[in-house]
């Protein structure tokens, strides 16, 4: 990877990859589990040394988290790019920061 994968190239691999709309109970559950593994890892301080081995780390939780949560987002035909914008902007106008969201990055 090349540091400039977006959230739309992910929605779209996780779609082609992993989209079965009949198995939504399971994609919440499997996101609330691997929550649950995130939350583990964490806890006992678990991070990747080496890149070739996240075998339950934080690393590889915090991609299955983003993962399950990207294939929930499919199965409801949400663009999350959209909807980032949208809360950002929401977020902005709420809590106020000199930081400002850029879009197209």
């Amino acid at each position: 990877m090349d540091g400039k994968t977006t959230i739309k190239y992910l929605q779209n691999y996780i779609k082609e990859k992993d989209f079965k709309p009949e198995l939504l109970k399971d994609y919440f559950l499997k996101l609330a589990e691997e929550v649950g593994e995130l939350s583990r890892a964490m806890r006992k301080g678990l991070k990747a040394s080496d890149i070739n081995q996240i075998k339950g780390t934080i690393d590889e939780e915090l991609w299955d988290v983003i993962y399950y949560s990207l294939a929930i987002a499919n199965l409801y035909s949400i663009d999350l790019e959209q909807v980032i914008k949208s809360k950002e902007s929401i977020n902005q106008s709420r809590y106020p920061s000199t930081v400002v969201f850029e879009e197209n990055r």
